[in-house]
C-alpha cells in the first residue's frame, strides 16, 4: 500500500514537472530558438514563432523609457515624465504614460545585470512575468484545492494562448497580471488565516506594486473590494481590521511613489488627466477600445472558446459550498463590470489577468462531468484535460503563429479565423 502511494507521488511530481517544463519552453522568447545568434537553433522546430515579429508602437515608447532611465538613471524619472507631457500635449492622441513605472524599472534593472539593449530587456522581463505568473498559478490553484487541482490549473494556463502571446512582447499586460494575481492569492490566504503579519505585508507589497505597474489597478482593487464586502454572505474567511488597512495602504504606498517619481501631485494629476483624455480622442482607440458590454466575452470565445464555455457552465452550478470557484468567480465579475463600462477602453489584453481564474473554474467543469465515471475516471479526466491543452496551444498557433496578430482586437481575431475578409478599415 505504501509502495502504490509512492508511485502516486513520483508519478504525479513527473506530471507536473513535466507540464511545467513545456509551459516554460513556450514562453522563452522567441529570439532564444530563432534568428542571428540564436543560443538554441537546434529546437526552433519545437517553438511556435510568432508571425509578428516587428516592434509595436508601445514597445517602441517603452524601450524609449528604459533607455532614458538608462541614460539618466532613477533621478531622471521626473525629467522624463516632463517630456511625456511636452509630447502629448501637442498630440491629438493619447500614448502611453511613463507612470507604468514597476515595468520600465524592472527592465532598468534587467539591462544593469546583464547588459541587454533596452527592447531585449523588456521582452525577457515579460517572458519572466509569464513563467512566474505560472508557477503562481500552480501554487494558487493547490492553495484553493489541493494537489489534483494544481496539476490541472497548470496544464490548462501552460497552454494558455494570451499567455503565452503576452510572454513574447513587450507589453505591460502579462506583467500586470502576475501582480494581479499575486494579489489575489494574498486576499485568499489573509481571509483564511487572518492576523499573519507576514501575509499582511506581503499583500500590501503586493498592492503597492499593482499600482506601480499601470492605472488598471483600479478593476483589481475594485474586484478584491468586492470580494471583501461581499465576504459576509459568501464566508470566503475573516475580514479583520488589519486586513482593510493594509488594503488601503498598499494602493496610497504605490501613489505616494509615482508621486514622488513625478516630481510632485500636480505632474501626476496632468500625466493622467492628459492620457485619459487624449485617449477619447485617438482614432485608433475609437475603432478598436469600443463595443458592448459583452465584448469581452465574444472575444474570449474567439480565443479560447472551450474554456469560455466550460467556466460558464462552472458559473450556472455554483453554490455556497464552493468558496474557492466562487471567489474567483466575483473577482472576474466584479472586474468585468467595471472593465466593460470604460470608453474606448476595451482590450482582450486588459483580460489576460482572468486566465487563470477562467480556467480553474474550467477545470472544475471537467472535473464535475467525470464525478458520475465509475471507471477509468482519472484517465479521461487526464485526456479531456490534454484533448483541451492540444487544443488551446492550436488556437496559438493559428492566432499568432500562422496569422501576424498583435493587438488582441475583434477585427483581428476574426481575421486570423477566416470569419471577417473584407478590406482592413483603414
Amino acid at each position: 500500500m505504501e509502495s502504490e502511494s509512492s508511485t502516486g507521488q513520483r508519478s504525479y511530481l513527473v506530471a507536473l514537472c513535466l507540464v511545467l517544463a513545456i509551459g516554460v519552453f513556450l514562453r522563452i522568447p522567441a529570439p532564444i530558438f530563432s534568428g542571428a545568434n540564436a543560443p538554441l537553433p537546434q529546437l526552433a522546430a519545437l517553438h511556435p514563432t510568432p508571425k509578428f515579429d516587428g516592434i509595436g508602437f508601445d514597445e517602441g515608447l517603452y524601450s524609449r523609457y528604459v533607455e532614458g532611465l538608462i541614460a539618466g538613471g532613477l533621478t531622471s524619472y521626473p525629467e522624463i515624465i516632463d517630456r511625456y507631457i511636452e509630447a502629448q500635449q501637442k498630440l491629438t492622441g493619447s500614448i502611453l504614460p511613463p507612470v507604468r513605472f514597476l515595468y520600465i524599472f524592472s527592465a532598468y534593472l534587467w539591462h544593469q545585470v546583464f547588459g541587454t539593449e533596452a527592447l531585449e530587456a523588456l521582452h525577457d522581463v515579460a517572458s519572466l512575468f509569464s513563467i512566474l505568473t505560472l508557477l503562481l498559478s500552480t501554487f494558487f490553484a493547490w492553495r484553493l484545492k489541493g494537489p489534483a487541482w494544481a496539476l490541472g490549473v497548470a496544464a490548462l494556463m501552460s497552454f494558455a494562448p494570451t499567455q503565452i502571446h503576452m510572454s513574447q512582447h513587450a507589453l505591460v499586460d502579462g506583467f500586470f497580471t502576475f501582480w494581479a494575481l499575486f494579489c489575489l492569492c494574498l486576499l485568499w490566504e489573509n481571509l483564511r488565516s487572518p492576523g499573519s503579519w507576514p501575509r499582511l505585508a506581503a499583500f500590501v507589497f503586493g498592492l503597492c506594486c499593482l499600482v506601480l505597474t499601470k492605472e488598471n489597478a483600479f478593476f483589481v482593487f475594485v474586484a478584491l473590494v468586492a470580494i471583501m464586502a461581499l465576504n459576509r454572505w459568501l464566508a470566503f474567511g475573516v475580514v479583520t481590521r488589519e486586513l482593510l488597512l493594509c488594503t488601503i495602504v498598499g494602493p496610497l504606498l504605490g501613489f505616494v511613489v509615482l508621486v514622488f517619481l513625478a516630481g510632485g501631485l500636480e505632474t501626476l494629476r496632468t500625466t493622467y488627466q492628459l492620457s485619459v483624455s487624449k485617449n477619447y480622442q485617438l482614432a485608433y482607440a475609437i475603432l478598436t477600445g469600443d463595443g458592448p458590454w459583452h465584448r469581452y466575452l465574444v472575444d474570449l470565445l474567439l480565443v479560447s472558446p472551450v474554456i469560455l464555455l466550460l467556466a460558464l457552465g462552472a458559473v450556472f452550478r455554483l453554490d455556497r459550498s464552493q468558496k474557492p470557484e466562487l471567489f474567483l468567480f466575483v473577482f472576474i465579475a466584479a472586474a468585468y463590470l467595471v472593465m466593460c463600462n470604460i470608453k474606448y477602453g476595451m482590450n482582450l489584453r486588459y483580460a489576460n489577468m482572468w486566465d487563470m481564474p477562467l480556467r480553474f473554474l474550467a477545470f472544475g467543469q471537467i472535473v464535475a462531468f467525470c464525478a458520475r465515471l465509475q471507471r477509468y475516471r482519472t484517465l479521461i479526466l487526464c485526456g479531456a484535460v490534454g484533448l483541451l491543452c492540444v487544443t488551446e496551444l492550436r488556437q496559438y498557433i493559428i492566432f499568432f503563429v500562422q496569422f501576424p496578430l498583435y493587438e488582441l482586437v475583434p477585427e483581428g481575431l476574426l481575421r486570423a479565423l477566416h470569419i471577417l475578409k473584407s478590406a482592413p478599415v483603414r
